[in-house]
């Protein structure tokens, strides 16, 4: 699809006219229906406004001229939804949402990163031998690891995940064990809808923020899991069943 058919889709799909457009995006109608008709294109600042406007990344207005790929896990970007954003709601290109979150970088040990990898594409194709092998082969040449001390934040961020830890471990749930780690989690994956007392059902997460969570074993065994997430604003913990199946809410608090 050319540009200018997907920025007419676009505006058409959220309801705007090109007189509405134009003025969301600081220019004239004229200029919007240019770019209808291919005669000129957005410039770079009015692409980043749209991208912003539409919820679409600059390269899918631009009909998808390159093959993103996480410069910190290796991970394709070949859906919007994963890539991730900056504070300010706009595109990073770069990274994905697990790498990469409101401006943050969440991981900081190459090791701790092959092992998450690990956990999620090995299989009886690809096993897990063969994973950390290719993992420890690729990640040296992505663009965060080669900048690693440039971009990192002297353990800021580690030392956040630490303390989340120990507040977690503070709260002294039965049959959770011990917290070691947290791991980046994006909501689509893990907001899952519980029952309430009075019989309504809620989530408690944003899909498109990234948290901190993991997925530990119960000590009483059994099929059931505890969930742990948290960001900076709360704490909450959850058991459930195999893919995330009547999940029972055990506490959320507010930090």
């Amino acid at each position: 699809m050319t540009v200018q058919d997907i920025i007419k889709n676009l505006r058409e799909k959220h309801g705007l006219s090109q007189d509405q457009l134009a003025e969301r995006v600081m220019v004239t109608r004229q200029a919007v229906s240019r770019w209808e008709t291919g005669e000129t294109q957005p410039n770079t600042e009015t692409l980043k406004l749209l991208s912003k406007e539409f919820d679409v990344s600059i390269n899918t207005l631009l009909g998808s001229p390159r093959q993103l790929i996480c410069q910190c896990c290796g991970m394709p970007l070949s859906e919007d939804e994963v890539i991730s954003k900056e504070s300010d709601g706009t595109f990073n290109e770069n990274y994905c949402k697990w790498c990469y979150a409101d401006g943050t970088y969440t991981y900081s040990n190459m090791d701790e990163l092959i092992d998450v990898c690990v956990g999620q594409m090995a299989n009886k194709d690809f096993p897990e031998e063969q994973v950390r092998a290719y993992m420890k082969q690729l990640l040296p040449t992505l663009d965060y690891w080669q900048r690693y001390e440039e971009l990192s934040d002297d353990g800021q961020f580690d030392a956040f995940k630490q303390k989340l830890i120990e507040e977690i471990n503070d709260l002294h749930i039965e049959g959770m064990p011990k917290v070691e780690k947290l791991n980046a989690l994006v909501g689509k994956y893990v907001n899952l809808e519980y029952r309430l007392p009075n019989g309504m059902k809620v989530k408690f997460l944003n899909d498109q923020t990234t948290y901190l969570g993991n997925q530990l074993e119960s000590e009483f065994g059994g099929e059931r899991c505890f969930g742990i997430l948290a960001n900076m604003d709360f704490i909450l913990i959850c058991t459930y069943e195999k893919e995330g199946d009547n999940p029972d809410l055990v506490l959320y608090k507010k930090r």
